[in-house]
């Protein structure tokens, strides 16, 4: 309460001062980090903008499709869709994207970005206008997770006229989407926006003696309402968006020789296995314009999300339903124990096979089914001030900010328990509700940044900080809906974070770039668990003219402490919750971006992307055995992170048509440090080609076809057993404008 009182008092100390500015103001634009691809250049560090033009090529509506091009991003395949996306910057963990900092219209969009991280919701990516990633000492202004940086989701803007696009697409699989927008700006000031995204597909996996799909059944709607009077200094536009969704989709892979013999398959024991979440936003912006060179902005902001994953999670094979032994044969030690020829409990890899195969009956009580229920809330208020200083011949351009900000992770969760019988999951025990987790996590959270751009000659410098204080607690209860209070812990953690950017322009087409921050993740609520920290230095050059681009950027986080999670996904022994402490690391990288645009004869264009990232990253001390991290020693490499990463994307374009191609390549990883026997995914090359061509100005036709090739390779073995890319898929589809 304390903190939500500091930023209240500061909105009110501003309230006559705006009253009294006499600026005019234009209609409340979308909020982003980065602008356009020109704005780049400005920026000391390293940025990417996936603008419009770009997504426009593909269509594709799969997040981890779409960020390939950046370079320093890493992904973890877990499905072929991006549903729920794990996305790394420059080395950071990719477990469920919670070690940078997502936003949509730069708010944050985590289900609960202090208290539980995990990004068990992810914007819907076919709807998004585009996608801006920064690092660097820019990323200091978005946090709290600075180490690797921020991805801001666009989201569709208010056409400046009245406009409309309605986007039908099929494909494989039974997949179908569409996307419509409509939306209109009256001379009166008053603006609008309606949207609808829809998107299903039965998957591309096929589940043992089972008719059940493995796709999902997305919706996702939004609007937007704007008002900003002609010569009026005041704008305003409040956004409501919700999505739900259903999805078919299991934590169970398979071992690696049902792996070979078919990619697709998913074992029966998973037959019943789907998640469920509802998802809503609403976000009021209020902007005044003092005058040309200051202006004002203040966001309240509320999100809430519903998940329900029913899924499996582990065997006691003796039927004892006793929690241990559940946990002691999760589906990893079992898939383990078969790829390694091994025994569990008395059971040969054989039986285990079968038990997997569905031709061995398994004791009452032996399996375990979890409804993994959870209850979210994001809400806070950011106050935001620009203002553009001409001292002599320097250029200071300030932006500050303040944000309270609270969040809540809520669970009361039930474990139920059957048994195989002739191939199928028969119900023993309901089981007592809250029996696999009755807790409530909560965050409060003040955080303000200063930043100030300075220009003069050929240089430009950014010192800024940033300042976060956060207060967190964990609740755990008994008697299920009763809620008797249990245990409690609590933590504060406050941090002071630096940073300091440079760009030196050689000429009007080439600028050296350099900076240096302290890099910040916000730690949990276990007690003796350290914050994550990293001081981040990086340096290169940029080279810019009309047709070409080129940005060669080094960069090392030297962690003084990095940071381990336990989450469901994480396939590992430990506490859903608990963190661990992984003591010091090192990642260092290169990040290479290049493209160019060549005019050929008869108005053909050849358009080429190259974007390259290595990245080595590794533990710097020894480590005891932990239920998260394993048994570590100095030098072995951070997991999911693969040391080399290449997109070549080619594209020739001609009058009313072009076609493009992506080539992809991602090194193989480790899954845990100790990277032993199957304990590693495979290196893989995809191929996806796209074809567009523009029957009338209004009308485009277009198709899609992802791995050409069909490679099925090792994406992930987390949490239980191996994981595939998805198979050749085709679509085409119509976009009409009007």
């Amino acid at each position: 309460m304390q903190k939500r009182n500091v930023v209240l008092a500061l909105a009110a100390m501003l309230c006559p001062v705006l009253a009294s500015a006499d600026g005019a103001s234009e209609a409340l634009e979308e909020v982003v980090t980065i602008g356009s691809k020109a704005d780049i250049d400005t920026i000391t560090g390293a940025a990417h903008l996936i603008d419009e033009a770009t997504l426009d090529k593909f269509e594709y509506s799969d997040i981890q499709r779409i960020s390939r091009e950046v370079p320093g991003v890493s992904i973890q395949i877990e499905d072929g869709y991006g549903l729920r996306p794990n996305i790394s910057i420059r080395g950071v963990a990719t477990e469920r994207s919670g070690r940078i900092t997502l936003l949509e219209d730069n708010v944050l969009i985590a289900p609960a970005p202090y208290s539980a991280p995990s990004a068990y919701y992810f914007p819907t990516a076919g709807r998004m206008q585009s996608f801006e990633v920064v690092k660097g000492p820019a990323a200091i202004t978005q946090g709290p997770y600075t180490i690797g940086g921020a991805l801001n989701m666009v989201s569709t803007a208010i056409p400046a006229e009245r406009k409309g696009k309605l986007m039908m697409e099929v494909g494989q699989d039974s997949t179908a989407r569409v996307h419509a927008v409509y939306g209109d700006r009256t001379d009166s000031g008053f603006a609008y926006l309606l949207e609808a995204h829809q998107w299903q597909s039965d998957g591309f996996q096929q589940v043992d003696r089972s008719s059940t799909d493995t796709g999902l059944d997305v919706t996702d709607y939004m609007v937007k309402l704007a008002y900003a009077p002609e010569g009026s200094a005041h704008s305003v536009e409040l956004k409501l968006q919700k999505a739900d969704q259903d999805s078919n989709q299991s934590y169970l892979g398979l071992t690696d020789a049902d792996f070979r013999r078919d990619a697709d398959r998913r074992y029966g024991l998973s037959e019943l296995d789907t998640i469920s979440t509802a998802h809503e936003q609403a976000i009021l912006r209020y902007r005044f314009e003092f005058s040309e060179s200051l202006s004002f902005s203040a966001t309240a902001y509320n999100n809430t999300h519903e998940r329900d994953w029913f899924k499996t999670e582990g065997m006691d094979l003796d039927g004892s339903d006793d929690a241990q032994a559940f946990a002691q044969t999760s589906w990893s030690n079992i898939i383990q124990a078969i790829n390694l020829n091994d025994e569990v409990d008395g059971f040969s890899s054989d039986q285990l096979q079968a038990i997997l195969d569905g031709s061995l009956d398994t004791a009452a009580g032996s399996i375990q089914l979890r409804s993994n229920a959870r209850e979210y809330y994001s809400r806070g208020l950011q106050l935001n001030m620009d203002w553009a200083i001409l001292t002599g011949e320097v250029k200071h351009t300030l932006e500050a900010g303040i944000r309270y900000h609270e969040d809540e992770e809520d669970r009361l969760q039930r474990n139920s328990t059957y048994q195989q019988l002739a191939g199928k999951l028969v119900l023993n025990d309901v089981g007592e509700l809250g029996n696999a987790g009755n807790r409530v996590q909560q965050a409060e959270a003040v955080a303000l940044y200063a930043y100030d751009r300075i220009e003069f000659g050929d240089w430009v410098f950014t010192p800024g900080f940033r300042y976060e204080s956060i207060d967190q607690n964990r609740t755990r209860f008994t008697g299920g809906v009763d809620r008797v209070v249990r245990d409690g812990r609590e933590n504060h953690t406050s941090v002071l974070l630096p940073g300091f950017g440079a760009i030196y322009r050689l000429n009007d087409s080439l600028s050296l770039v350099a900076g240096v921050h302290k890099g910040f993740t916000a730690p949990s609520n276990s007690p003796g668990v350290r914050e994550e920290e990293a001081i981040n230095t990086e340096f290169g050059l940029r080279y810019v003219n009309d047709n070409t681009r080129l940005e060669l950027m080094a960069f090392i986080s030297d962690y003084q402490n990095l940071l381990g999670e336990c989450t469901a996904s994480s396939g590992t022994g430990c506490e859903v919750g608990d963190a661990f402490n992984g003591d010091a690391a090192k990642v260092r990288g290169i990040e290479a971006l290049f493209s160019n645009r060549v005019a050929l004869a008869n108005d053909l264009n050849l358009t080429t992307l190259i974007s390259y990232t290595y990245i080595d990253g590794e533990f710097d001390t020894n480590i005891a055995d932990t239920a998260f991290f394993g048994d570590v020693s100095a030098g072995d490499p951070i997991p999911y992170i693969p040391e080399n990463q290449l997109q070549l994307s080619l594209g020739i374009e001609g009058g009313k048509w072009q076609v493009n191609a992506n080539l992809s390549y991602v090194d193989e990883v480790c899954t845990r440090a100790s990277c032993g026997d199957f304990e590693q995914t495979e290196s893989s090359s995809t191929l996806d080609l796209a074809a567009q061509y523009y029957w009338q100005d209004n009308i485009k036709l277009f198709s899609r076809l992802e791995n050409l090739t069909d490679e099925r390779d090792i994406m992930g073995r987390q949490p239980y057993g191996a994981r595939p890319n998805k198979s050749r898929t085709a679509s085409i589809g119509v976009e009409l404008t009007f």
